[in-house]
């Protein structure tokens, strides 16, 4: 019978210490009339010790928010905490526990004291207590988070002691005693809860009754603050080293179900640290010592103590360990998100409208300082991939739907990025900004043109409500009009569109006439429509305001050349190139003033200088590329990657006229699809695809100079040049042709020709070109059919003017020979030398 009892009284004992361990106070009080029962501790006050421990447990799990505001519970206020309080002095007046028991008392006591508000009183409990004499071996798993509790406040009870004049000399020794005490207790924090974790998961525990509860086990404020104090009292004192180590130990401590949620944070943190803090020069990885000037400024006196056991760290061979700042940022983030996602609380049931919004924070934080570390990479296309996997959680969430859309734009995705702006705009339909941007991405990157005249009408519907953004509103839509007159091909759609372009854009002015960018483009338009006088006004308010903007200066230049004054238009772009050298767009408009000033031998230097230029761009580009990577897919030709340059061509630009014609953005297309099963193009490029566009013009340029003084062999390895990056380039088969009518193969240029043609259906100069040697080989009839095609197709064109002409006056009409000369010669008087559409048209 005596060893049965023993036997039960072991078992009730254990009990009690493993719901101590696992802070299940709510069976504490059946615990304590079971022992009460059983006549067990009926000498000393062991129960009455139980009964205020859980008492105040239970109250300080119930007033968690007041503790992290450092606000003191009143004992007035608190039934629990005054009958714990109660107790305590009942026990330690009696003085009947055991010496054990007895110090626990004063531990809790102590603790009890803190929260009240008297750091000074729970300084004294410490003191009789002699907490430093204490030893972690063969304790109890309760005692270890009392001991780890008790360093932490006593760390706390330090730092907001009230230091009088007289103890002003030992301020610095205190407070590396109390970083001392926060160092020890976040190690046996860490301590207890893997002990926690194995005792919870041993076969034995499985067996006990309500072990299940343990299994969500939450740490509590006192343990969740024993983790963080170290390093943030570091990190607040400026200590780097100190702080990031502590972080790394942390977080490199073997997993525990407690740790969870604040592994997140400490992650968050030290990603912080990283990205704000470190830099790539001062960043040591973790298997190494940190730089020596960085550890010239810690604090002189390290902090040591010793420990039993020290808490269980990630070992092995083989471990990935990073080499920058970004690397281990990037790492801890990844992580952290797949963690979010997993934890994400995706129902929208009423009750869970707390936890989902605590979720949804944790996760914006993540994604947050993602969008740092990969954009300082270039890594948009990883980005939008992790962006896209938290839309599963971001319901009516515009911040990570506006992250998304933005991460899509970097990386090219041009069309997903304008239909997740779509419905950014459904969630904040007063917000100007979101439809501009789908505006700028329509109108610039995808050519959608009508999409862009939508989101632009959004914006100028809003009228007053836009504010500032109205004018903005009215330029996006006079773009819109612009370009959509520059695609037209009945000159009736030409001539309505560009009214309205004409309209809107002035409204746009008259809003917000300082904007230099709406100056800009209004000068545009009035070149575009040849009223070249007009369009110098607005223009000279555009360079007011900015003196050395590239494209202001860049259609100036075309301005002079389309009033013939050559000689200016020269100046004025030597004067750009000096401000912009590595223009090329700039460089073309100087090879053509040039090649009329004076003569196709100096545009011929000019053309060297460009290939050289070029392939000091491409070695740039490439070593940037390979120092920082890069998310964007150059694997085609029309990819849009920003790298660096002013390589300033706008993209599927056609070299005859320099617009953004749907037809010339099918022919660059299909160039490419044919291109990719050439020979040459097995091999490779490397590269943005603009780039190899600007080579192949140059060629091109090269070429054409070299045919106006008649050197047809260097002006066939210019095109065989051409030709090797692009074979099927309908620019490439158009000098083809040009170089064999030289050389006196009608059949074979008219075929080179219709070639071209079929790739570029619009192709003005392929037309004027075809509809000569028709014209040449007696077909004057077809050749009559082609050149009014070329006249539809753009007819401010003076050469197709000119050249129908010259054909109805072989064919004996007079009369519309004259009046097709006429034509072309009123257009050739304000024709610029280059056409004004090679200015991008964008916002």
């Amino acid at each position: 019978m005596a060893a049965r009892i023993s036997f039960s009284q072991y078992r009730l004992e254990a009990e009690i210490e493993r719901c101590r361990g696992e802070c299940q106070w709510d069976r504490i009080p059946d615990l304590v009339q079971q022992v009460n029962l059983a006549r067990i501790h009926e000498h000393d006050d062991f129960g009455i010790l139980l009964l205020a421990e859980s008492l105040l447990e239970e109250c300080l799990r119930e007033n968690t928010a007041q503790l992290r505001d450092c606000t003191p519970l009143m004992e007035e206020k608190q039934p629990k905490l005054h009958q714990a309080k109660a107790h305590l002095s009942t026990i330690l007046n009696r003085g009947k526990l055991q010496p054990k028991y007895l110090t626990e008392a004063m531990l809790v006591l102590a603790k009890l004291h803190y929260v009240e508000g008297s750091p000074r009183d729970a300084l004294s409990m410490y003191a009789r207590v002699g907490l430093e004499s204490f030893a972690m071996e063969n304790q109890q798993l309760y005692q270890s988070r009392l001991l780890a509790e008790a360093l932490l406040i006593k760390g706390l009870s330090m730092e907001r002691q009230h230091v009088s004049a007289a103890s002003q000399a030992r301020l610095s020794e205190r407070q590396e005693e109390a970083l001392s005490c926060f160092e020890k207790s976040c190690d046996i924090t860490l301590l207890y809860l893997q002990e926690l974790d194995k005792s919870v998961s041993s076969p034995h525990s499985k067996g006990v009754k309500n072990s299940g509860s343990a299994m969500e086990f939450s740490p509590g404020f006192f343990l969740e603050a024993a983790l963080q104090n170290a390093y943030v009292t570091h990190l607040k004192k400026g200590n780097l080293v100190r702080g990031q180590r502590r972080l790394r130990k942390v977080l490199r401590a073997v997993e525990s179900k407690g740790m969870l949620n604040f592994k997140k944070t400490a992650a968050r943190l030290l990603v912080e640290v990283l990205l704000h803090t470190i830099s790539e020069d001062c960043y040591w990885s973790p298997s190494s010592e940190p730089p020596p000037e960085l550890q010239a400024k810690e604090p002189s006196t390290p902090i040591s103590y010793t420990l039993e056991r020290e808490p269980e760290q990630y070992s092995g061979d083989n471990l990935f360990c990073p080499q920058d700042n970004i690397e281990e940022a990037l790492l801890l983030l990844l992580i952290s998100e797949s963690m979010a996602n997993r934890d994400a609380v995706i129902s929208r049931a009423p009750d869970q409208l707390e936890d989902r919004a605590v979720s949804l924070e944790d996760a914006s934080q993540v994604y947050d300082l993602l969008s740092i570390a990969m954009a300082r990479r270039g890594q948009y296309g990883m980005l939008s991939e992790c962006l896209e996997r938290a839309m599963k959680f971001s319901f009516d969430e515009f911040h990570l739907w506006y992250q998304l859309a933005l991460s899509l734009m970097a990386c090219g995705r041009s069309a997903s990025a304008v239909s997740v702006l779509r419905e950014c705009s459904k969630l904040r339909p007063t917000d100007p900004t979101i439809p501009l941007l789908a505006a700028k991405v329509c109108i610039g990157q995808l050519h959608w043109l009508e999409e862009g005249e939508v989101f632009s009408r959004m914006v100028v519907d809003m009228a007053e409500e836009a504010g500032e953004f109205l004018a903005k509103g009215h330029l996006a839509l006079g773009l819109c009009y612009s370009l959509q007159a520059s695609d037209a091909s009945l000159k009736s759609d030409q001539d309505k569109l560009n009214r309205k372009a004409l309209e809107t854009l002035k409204r746009a002015h008259e809003l917000d006439p300082d904007d230099p960018r709406i100056s800009l483009y209004l000068s545009l338009q009035l070149a575009l429509v040849r009223q070249i006088s007009d369009a110098m006004a607005p223009l000279q308010r555009a360079l007011k305001d900015g003196k050395d903007d590239l494209h202001c200066l860049h259609l100036l230049a075309l301005l002079f050349t389309a009033q013939k004054h050559y000689q200016h238009a020269m100046d004025l772009i030597n004067m750009a190139v000096t401000e912009h050298p590595d223009t090329f767009s700039l460089l073309f408009t100087k090879v053509k003033i040039e090649a009329v000033l004076q003569g196709p031998e100096e545009a011929l230097l000019t053309c060297r200088a460009m290939l050289r230029l070029w392939q000091n761009s491409f070695h740039s580009s490439q070593s940037s590329e390979g120092d920082e990577g890069s998310s964007a897919d150059d694997s085609s030709p029309l990819s849009r990657k920003p790298s660096g340059l002013h390589l300033t061509l706008p993209d599927f630009q056609d070299p005859e006229t320099g617009s953004q014609r749907t037809p010339s953005i099918a022919a660059s297309r299909l160039e490419q699809a044919m291109s990719e099963r050439s020979a040459y193009s097995t091999t490779q490029r490397q590269g943005p695809g603009q780039m190899w566009t600007t080579l192949e013009l140059i060629w091109l340029q090269a070429a054409e100079l070299f045919m106006e003084q008649q050197q047809l062999k260097e002006a066939s390895f210019c095109v065989q040049e051409a030709g090797a990056l692009f074979p099927v380039s309908h620019s490439v088969l158009l000098m083809r042709g040009r170089l064999a009518e030289l050389k006196g193969s009608m059949e074979e240029a008219k075929q080179l020709y219709n070639e071209a043609l079929s790739i570029n259906p619009q192709g003005v100069r392929i037309l004027q070109s075809l509809g000569l040697i028709l014209n040449r080989m007696g077909r004057s009839s077809l050749a009559e059919k082609v050149l009014r095609d070329a006249v539809q197709a753009q007819n401010t064109s003076h050469e197709s003017w000119k050249c129908l002409g010259e054909v109805l006056q072989e064919q004996g009409r007079s009369e519309a020979a004259a009046e097709c000369f006429l034509t072309a010669l009123e257009l050739e008087s304000s024709s610029p030398i280059m056409p004004f559409t090679v200015i991008p048209r964008e916002l």
